[in-house]
């Protein structure tokens, strides 16, 4: 997890990106392949090749704002370029696995966006398809930048480090409120058919990456409940944020929700801990609250992004001494901490948009090792197993399902 071995100008050779998408999430990704060379020494050095969207104009101007050489309006035809190694998947979930499956058969490394796909066949489509793409030298990495974050990079070494001691018990949340006004428009993340879920999937995947992550450990069995509170929304019109309304007042067409505002789950890890999961785009005042916390038997480790840059650490071993237990707060700007020597001087912080040029680095930095990067396409598809488990159990009464699909007793 720490800084590349240091290479010359003349080792690095090129890698031409292609990505597809470029709304928030192909923001984010091109300006982790601008400033990923800038900061770190590469085997491969990114080039913005082509992006492609469906509007010409729109993805003209994307492309111009953005950096990127040129550009398509069907991402077939940038799959099929020669002059294109690498594709970067920004779209929503329903394309993945029909875009990537592509772009492996092509020769083409993929990075994709999460979760995975929209569902558990399509993204075993997806990892089987990549598993064959590794043996030809064609890797395949799926986006979970939160698991970049220097605090929660230091997290799981310390838990891998068994500082920690035997882990007992998790406790994630991921809270937003942007969906809190009731007449916040409807939206592609609102529609099931292109989103697969709600809270669960656009945030809730993000802590249950980061929980197996920091932990080593997967989850192996799930008790669900999930909720719509808003269950119609306008269409059409621009959310301009709490305190304003986007499209409002009783004329105004409004199409159905047809996915989860909110999710709470209990659940087990397969070496014994047990966890309990929440994931809300409906918490008011929360405005990007990824937390974690983990609970050994020697210490806990506390985590939230919205202090992102500090990891609060309870040392409980038996040499503590009693007048000062209590957590403590280590600012992870140590240039010996991950990613984190790279960047400023100690104690200036690091922000949203470190985490994804720190993808950028491990996926160049093992395709040029020629060993697979992580999370893989399998290690993705463990994610979308456990989200199927959720939303399968909240349909069943919360029933306990196991994540290999099974319903039954808890273990």
């Amino acid at each position: 997890m720490g800084t590349p071995e240091s290479l010359t100008a003349t080792d690095a050779q090129p890698i031409r990106i292609g990505m597809v998408g470029h709304a928030f999430m192909g923001a984010a990704h091109s300006h982790a392949w601008r400033t990923a060379p800038r900061f770190f020494d590469l085997p491969l050095v990114p080039e913005l090749g082509v992006l492609a969207g469906r509007d010409a104009d729109r993805v003209t101007a994307a492309a111009r704002r953005l950096g990127w050489a040129g550009t398509e309006t069907d991402w077939r035809a940038l799959v099929e370029r020669d002059d294109i190694d690498l594709v970067d998947i920004c779209t929503p979930g329903d394309t993945h696995a029909e875009i990537a499956i592509a772009a492996l058969r092509a020769g083409k490394h993929v990075l994709c966006e999460k979760p995975l796909a929209n569902s558990v066949p399509e993204a075993e489509e997806m990892a089987e398809v990549a598993a064959e793409a590794a043996t030809r030298g064609v890797f395949a990495m799926c986006g979970y930048s939160y698991r970049r974050t220097p605090a929660l990079a230091l997290a799981r070494n310390m838990v891998r480090d068994g500082k920690l001691g035997t882990i007992r018990q998790v406790r994630a949340q991921y809270l937003q409120d942007w969906l809190s006004d009731e007449n916040a428009p409807l939206t592609w993340r609102m529609d099931k058919a292109k989103s697969g879920s709600g809270a669960l999937g656009d945030i809730g995947a993000h802590s249950i990456d980061a929980a197996q992550f920091v932990t080593g450990q997967g989850i192996t069995g799930v008790s669900a409940i999930m909720e719509t509170f808003t269950k119609e929304r306008p269409v059409g019109g621009d959310f301009v944020g709490l305190g304003g309304s986007g499209a409002a007042g009783a004329d105004v067409e409004r199409g159905p929700v047809t996915v989860d505002d909110a999710v709470i789950f209990s659940a087990r890890f397969d070496g014994g801990p047990i966890g309990v999961f929440e994931a809300s785009r409906a918490a008011l005042g929360r405005k990007n609250a990824m937390r974690l916390e983990v609970n050994g038997s020697r210490g806990s480790i506390a985590f939230d992004f919205e202090d992102m840059n500090y990891l609060n650490y309870y040392d409980g071993g038996s040499g503590a001494d009693p007048d000062s237990l209590g957590f403590r707060r280590i600012n992870v700007t140590e240039a010996h901490h991950p990613y984190t020597g790279n960047w400023w001087p100690v104690g200036h912080g690091l922000g949203y948009e470190h985490g994804f040029t720190h993808q950028v680095v491990d996926l160049l930095t093992a395709i040029g090792a020629g060993t697979q990067p992580t999370p893989s396409f399998s290690d993705a598809l463990q994610v979308q197993r456990v989200l199927t488990a959720v939303e399968h159990s909240a349909g069943m009464d919360s029933r306990w399902t196991s994540v290999d699909g099974r319903e039954g007793q808890k273990r």
